[in-house]
């Protein structure tokens, strides 16, 4: 397989890739991801196939805006939609209920899902034209470094994916924020680019 590298804005190639079950490398503010449909699992086995990552550990999605997290979360609570707001697009991966849509190989078996939406035109602009959710862990080889360019997602994946969108370098370069809204009060699963203290300001009455 030739890894395509799309460094223009016509993204129609990587549509239909991620539409049709291949992978996607695909940059975001944070750190480049390694995208496939989450609604459709055998993509989701090719992601932790080529990450070699175990499949106990569950994936995130990467979502267009909040409407499209209400098609993968069954309850969308007020918090969340404050927190997306405030954040989205942005570095705040959102832990809520999972719809039994999504196949359990993403969830790794359980009942909550993560979901971002991740600010970066050419993601964005690619989620919103394929119209699915995608599974997007980074684009490394598992306990690898993150890539923050293109190139260092051919360094790992080249030949073994359909494409990788160049969008530059990550202005951030360090993961998410993951917050968990399925319980009062709430919990930083992962401290990453979004400061606690951001979140506490915006959920002063959540807690």
């Amino acid at each position: 397989m030739q890894t395509i590298v799309i460094k223009d804005n016509d993204l129609s190639y990587a549509v239909d890739v991620l539409k049709n079950g291949g992978l996607v490398g695909v940059p975001t503010e944070t750190v480049y991801g390694l995208a496939g449909n989450g609604l459709d699992e055998k993509a989701v086995s090719m992601i932790y196939q080529v990450k070699g990552r175990p499949e106990v550990k569950p994936l995130s999605l990467l979502v267009a805006d909040i409407k499209a997290a209400s098609a993968v979360c069954s309850d969308i609570p007020e918090a969340a939609k404050k927190l997306a707001d405030a954040f989205w697009p942005g570095p705040l991966t959102i832990v809520l209920p999972c719809r039994d849509t999504v196949p359990a190989i993403v969830t790794a078996g359980g009942s909550t899902i993560g979901v971002r939406c991740p600010d970066h035109p050419k993601t964005l602009e690619l989620l919103r034209l394929a119209g699915v959710p995608a599974a997007c862990p980074s684009a490394n080889i598992s306990d690898m470094p993150s890539p923050k360019n293109a190139g260092d997602v051919l360094d790992y994946f080249d030949g073994l994916i359909a494409c990788v969108i160049d969008g530059g370098v990550c202005t951030l370069g360090v993961e998410s924020t993951i917050v968990s809204l399925v319980d009062k009060p709430y919990k930083i699963l992962r401290q990453g680019a979004l400061p606690e203290e951001e979140i506490k300001r915006v959920l002063m009455f959540e807690r």
